[in-house]
């Protein structure tokens, strides 16, 4: 049975990171804004990590994480010198290691903390359906939550100076802009996770119980 189990996930991890792949490099997953990229990669890194367990949320986090360096230094948008090493910061004329940290960590951690998030929920609620169904839905939103705090707050604190100077902005001002990305970006990416979570996360619960 644990030999079953096991190979049930290889297959489902292999699946996931297949998709996640399919949605960075075609227009599936990636939204392109004249700023930034909205995403919602997030959504199968959070739905694997519930079905999978927070170590392999973290590993398509990470799945996330570098596909998005890759298409951020093969398609750059404004922003892409925030997650790409290999494209120069504004006003040098290289790039930072900190796009790999910006590009990578945080989407490490989306998984383990809608897994934390999902487990304490159906704990305390001792596994009831429809408290599932809730669970899913508030995991899925924080999930995303946590995707676009770091990765923006990040930003702010690595790159503000770069940040300014793209925009034509005092760096006093920054922060408010941030805040307006984190509020068009960050909002509907959480709406779309708290839907789709629980409508993906349910059904595959009930049929992966069958191996």
């Amino acid at each position: 049975m644990a030999r079953r189990a096991a190979i049930r996930d290889m297959v489902l991890l292999a699946l996931f990171v297949a998709i996640l792949l399919l949605m960075t490099f075609t227009p599936i997953g990636l939204i392109d804004l004249p700023i930034i990229k909205a995403t919602i990669l997030h959504v199968p890194v959070i739905i694997g990590a519930i079905l999978m367990g927070p170590k392999k949320g973290a590993f398509l986090g990470a799945v996330f994480g570098i596909a998005s360096l890759i298409k951020n230094t093969m398609i750059p948008s404004a922003l892409s010198f925030a997650f790409s090493p290999f494209i120069p910061v504004p006003g040098t004329d290289s790039g930072s290691v900190w796009a790999v940290v910006i590009s990578i960590i945080p989407r490490m951690l989306i998984g383990p903390a809608a897994w934390l998030i999902y487990k304490g929920i159906e704990k305390i609620t001792s596994s009831k359906i429809g408290f599932r169904a809730v669970g899913a839905v508030i995991a899925g939103a924080f999930g995303a939550i946590v995707n676009t705090a770091l990765v923006m707050g990040l930003i702010y604190f690595v790159f503000k100076d770069a940040y300014a100077a793209m925009n034509g902005i005092p760096v006093d001002a920054v922060l408010a802009a941030i805040l307006g990305i984190v509020a068009a970006n960050g909002i509907p990416e959480a709406i779309a996770a708290a839907v789709l979570v629980p409508i993906i996360v349910l059904p595959l619960q009930k049929f992966l119980k069958q191996y």
